[in-house]
C-alpha cells in the first residue's frame, strides 16, 4: 500500500465550505482513479491546517493520479485555501485499514 499526504492551509472560515467539497466533488473523483482505496482528512482545531492522507494500492497508481488529475482536483480548493500545497509519498509499513475493509465485507 502507498500513501500521499496533502498539507495546506485554509483561508479563515473556511472549514465548512472545504469538508462539503471534499465530501461531494473530491472524493468522488478520487474515488474514479485506479488503486485508489481510502482518503482520510485532518483538520487542527483551529480551523486553519489540514493535512489529507489517501491510500493507494500501489506507487504507480499513486503517481498516474498526480500526473492526470490532481492539478485539477486542487484547483476545486483555490478559492479555500492559502499559501503552497505540499504533497509527500510514503509506503504504508503496516496498517489495519485492510483487516477493517475485510470486516466489513464480510
Amino acid at each position: 500500500m502507498f500513501a500521499r499526504k496533502v498539507s495546506l492551509r485554509l483561508k479563515t472560515d473556511a472549514a465548512g465550505p472545504f469538508i462539503q467539497k471534499m465530501e461531494n466533488e473530491i472524493i468522488p473523483l478520487l474515488r474514479k482513479h485506479k488503486g485508489f482505496l481510502d482518503e482520510l482528512t485532518l483538520i487542527s482545531q483551529n480551523g486553519k491546517e489540514i493535512y489529507s492522507y489517501s491510500f493507494w494500492e500501489c506507487s504507480e497508481d499513486a503517481e498516474n493520479y498526480n500526473r492526470t488529475a490532481f492539478g485539477d482536483l486542487t484547483s476545486l480548493l483555490t478559492d479555500l485555501i492559502e499559501g503552497t500545497v505540499r504533497v509527500h509519498t510514503y509506503m504504508v509499513a503496516n496498517s489495519t485499514f485492510h483487516r477493517l475493509a475485510a470486516a466489513v465485507a464480510s
